[in-house]
């Protein structure tokens, strides 16, 4: 079991690595007005959207599953545990997002500043910080 544990979490990091980093590059991008910059950063963000994060986000939901597939009655008791999935599946939300965002740079539809892009960029970090707290505190009250 720690080692699914481990490659969940390995997994997890993999996919914010890539939710804390395509919002950073759509902000470039939107910033950007040569046709080269724009070309290169629609290759980096379909790499890093198809090639890091959406394979680090389904890997972490299947390591998720498997461990919780351990002892499913028993976690399903536990609030902590019913939060953080509820706070995971805001964050697929936003993924599928960030998705909708890319396919709009890569067919030269932004609508956006960089500096919807900059606040926007600041989301993954909120959920970041209450799943682990979730995960690692089980703070009293939410047990």
């Amino acid at each position: 079991m720690l080692w699914i544990k481990a490659f969940h979490i390995v997994f997890m990091v993999t996919w914010f690595s890539g939710l804390f980093y395509l919002p950073r590059l759509f902000v470039y991008h939107a910033m950007s007005t040569d046709e080269i910059s724009q070309s290169r950063f629609k290759i980096m963000e379909r790499k890093l959207y198809f090639g890091i994060m959406t394979p680090g986000a389904l890997l972490t939901i299947i390591f998720g599953l498997w461990i919780m597939s351990y002892n499913f009655n028993g976690y399903m008791h536990m609030v902590w545990l019913h939060i953080k999935l509820s706070l995971v599946l805001l964050l697929v939300i936003y993924h599928i997002y960030l998705g909708k965002l890319f396919f709009d740079f890569k067919h030269d539809k932004n609508k956006h500043s960089h500096v919807f892009y900059r606040w926007i960029n600041e989301i993954p970090l909120l959920f970041l910080v209450a799943i682990v707290i979730l995960a690692v505190v089980k703070p009293l009250g939410v047990i």
